[in-house]
């Protein structure tokens, strides 16, 4: 049996779940962008080194999975392409200000509060293989999960489960 389609709290998910739901997002988010010809500046390439671009693609995928449902009525397409005609001037504003480009990636600027240290100087990264670098992108992501997973399974009191 299918499971009917669910927003994921990608800060929640464990490794091997974490693992798929990016290899299926970056599947879905190829189709997405030569379905409608979607240029860099709406969906770059390395949207996957941007939290904010990941939570908006994977709430436009589950919109889409849901209004695509067979189930659904047949003006949920309508209603997701409305919504679509939104996500990407989102994604516009959102590519805007984190500065990853075709051809280069440097992370989303952050502006330090009063009282913070400065934040750290960014640099421009050149990828030339956008699919090896996501594949090596994937796997350091789930090693750290599953790093923070077992630190977390550690710090249980082997009595009590607790937390010591």
């Amino acid at each position: 049996m299918v499971e009917p389609p669910h927003p994921i709290n990608w800060n929640l998910l464990g490794p091997e779940d974490l693992e798929a739901e990016w290899l299926e997002l970056n599947r879905w988010v190829h189709w997405l962008r030569r379905t409608y010809g979607l240029p860099a500046a709406v969906v770059p390439p390395f949207w996957h080194h941007h939290p904010e671009l990941l939570w908006e693609l994977s709430a436009l995928h589950l919109h889409w999975l849901c209004c695509f449902d067979a189930e659904k009525s047949g003006s949920a397409p309508l209603a997701w392409h409305r919504d679509f005609a939104d996500a990407r001037l989102r994604l516009r504003d959102w590519v805007a200000t984190n500065g990853t480009r075709l051809d280069r990636d440097r992370p989303t600027r952050q502006t330090a509060w009063p009282g913070e240290a400065p934040a750290p100087q960014v640099e421009d990264v050149i990828i030339d293989d956008r699919e090896t670098e996501f594949i090596e992108f994937v796997l350091a992501e789930v090693e750290k999960r599953r790093e923070e997973e077992d630190q977390f399974y550690r710090s249980l009191d082997p009595r009590t489960g607790e937390i010591s």
